[in-house]
């Protein structure tokens, strides 16, 4: 798949929590961006071996402008801090994108779920629900009310949403999902994630990861890759990633979070049986079989046939 890569202007910078920034991209000759649905994300590039991945939050009917949202985490591995510190109005940042891995279905009753910066992707599917008037709710928690992005913006809303910062009303009160009449979309931490999960059949739910989760997998051994496209047969040695063979023996393959959790690294499997390590594909993806990341997946047998 070619996705669309250029250098844009940070058009607008503004704070929409007190560690949440707020990033307006535009086209540097007013051209037009690619078209995108709620739940796409876009890879940003800022520098070399620094790479990261920031949900669109804006209005996908807005051809002119991307926005992105950055919390500023002071434990990270560098992205949020050089977002805050680095990037000013006017300012170019590379991007490519955008892709989606958490596709907003159609379904006439929806239950959003959002912690902290999980808010991002789920802000445009409440504007498309609401367009579609479809019936939903959304469920919003953060630490304090402050560290809360895009309060105002909810606002308009009304009761359909619910704010509950944790040191105002404790954990997220996750009853409403015992039972569940809609589909559920949540984002957020790995916690409140793994909570909804326990409430909610897989069939209704589909959320979103930033960090990746801890899966049962199969064996860590070695196997063998062909790469149809290129005419080649490698040897994935036992610890090494499939990621990190195709690029030692020179060959060239999109690849971000190398965790498992952005999808950049999707790959068409031709032949073989993945073992799925990835906190991106649906349990009904991973029973098919057809595409595998190659930076944590494996091979439950021999030998694997990708489309590289």
């Amino acid at each position: 798949m070619i996705l669309y890569e250029a250098e844009l202007v940070v058009r607008k910078v503004e704070f929409a929590a007190a560690d949440v920034l707020a990033l307006t991209l535009v086209h540097p000759l007013g051209e037009e961006l690619p078209d995108w649905e709620p739940g796409a994300h876009i890879d940003v590039l800022l520098g070399p071996e620094l790479e990261r991945q920031y949900s669109l939050c804006g209005d996908p009917a807005d051809r002119r402008a991307w926005r992105i949202a950055v919390l500023r985490e002071t434990a990270g591995r560098g992205g949020s801090a050089y977002v805050h510190a680095e990037l000013s109005e006017g300012d170019k940042v590379r991007v490519r994108g955008p892709r989606n891995h958490f596709v907003l279905q159609d379904a006439p009753r929806y239950r959003f779920v959002a912690g902290g910066i999980g808010i991002t992707p789920i802000l445009p599917m409440l504007a498309a629900a609401e367009a579609a008037g479809a019936e939903w709710t959304l469920l919003y928690g953060g630490r304090t009310r402050e560290s809360m992005a895009f309060t105002q913006e909810l606002g308009r809303y009304g009761e359909r949403v619910t704010i509950a910062p944790q040191d105002e009303t404790g954990l997220l009160d996750l009853t409403a999902l015992d039972s569940p009449d809609a589909l559920v979309y949540c984002c957020g931490p790995g916690p409140l994630l793994d909570a909804v999960e326990e409430r909610c059949p897989a069939a209704l739910l589909r959320v979103e990861r930033f960090q990746p989760k801890v899966l049962e997998s199969g064996p860590d051994g070695g196997f063998e890759v062909e790469l149809a496209r290129s005419g080649r047969t490698l040897a994935v040695p036992a610890g090494v990633s499939v990621l990190d063979t195709v690029r030692a023996a020179g060959v060239e393959v999109l690849y971000s979070c190398t965790e498992g959790t952005c999808g950049t690294c999707e790959t068409d499997v031709l032949e073989g049986v993945p073992d799925h390590r990835d906190s991106v594909l649906s349990d009904a993806e991973r029973e098919a079989g057809e595409t595998m990341l190659i930076c944590v997946s494996r091979c439950r047998g021999k030998r694997l046939v990708l489309d590289l």
